[in-house]
Parts: C-alpha cells; sequence; structure tokens
C-alpha cells in the first residue's frame, strides 16, 4: 500500500455524487484538497482542462485522473490499486447516489440569489 496519497478531489458544495466521494475519503481515513468547482471558476477550469471533459466529480490520485466518478467508483480504483486497505465501517453518506430533486432546487433557487439584474 502506498505510503503517501496526493488527492485533489473537484467536487460541489452540496451534490450525492461529491457527497459520495467525500464519505469515500472519510471511510479510509484519507487526506484530500477538496476543490469547489461551483464557487471557484479557476477550478471549475483547471478540472476541466485536467480530465478533458466538464462533469464532476473528478478526483486524481497522484497524478491519474478520473473522471465523472461516484464514490463507490473511486473506492473501488482505491481498493483495487492497492491504495486503501479495506475497513469494516460503512461510508457515511450514498456512494453511489445523484443528488434528490429538492436538492437541485435548492442549488438553483441559491445561484439565482446571486445573480444580479438591471432591469
Amino acid at each position: 500500500m502506498s505510503s503517501k496519497l496526493e488527492i485533489q478531489a473537484y467536487l460541489k458544495p452540496h451534490c450525492g455524487w461529491s457527497m459520495g466521494v467525500r464519505a469515500i475519503m472519510e471511510k479510509y481515513d484519507l487526506e484530500y484538497t477538496d476543490l469547489d468547482i461551483i464557487n471557484n471558476p479557476d477550478i471549475y477550469a483547471e478540472m476541466v482542462e485536467k480530465s478533458g471533459q466538464n462533469l464532476s466529480p473528478c478526483v486524481e490520485v497522484n497524478g491519474v485522473m478520473l473522471a465523472d466518478v461516484s464514490g463507490e467508483e473511486v473506492e473501488e480504483y482505491f481498493l483495487k490499486n492497492n491504495l486503501a486497505e479495506t475497513v469494516e465501517r460503512e461510508a457515511t453518506a450514498p456512494t453511489n447516489s445523484p443528488c434528490t430533486d429538492e436538492e437541485h432546487a435548492a442549488m438553483k433557487a441559491a445561484a439565482e440569489s446571486k445573480t444580479i439584474r438591471f432591469f
């Protein structure tokens, strides 16, 4: 198992898929950088450039980009490549689940409240 992992996670603040990735990091006690692609356009642009696409989450592990992945897929990658050891505890959030309709509506409302209209 690798002793030092460098993990950059390109995530939305509130998203079912992003919460699943965070839950896997927590489950395996993995240190990572949580990069906010919604509130930081430069981080979003970096994700698109590195991954070659615009869907999230994306997780970069020691220079390997996992593009448009669920927490379940991230967990599978870590275990398959011996980057984490199997643990008995459960993830604290669903690891393969999109946002609910309510979460999408709340994100849309929050985004619209930041919009300035001149009319």
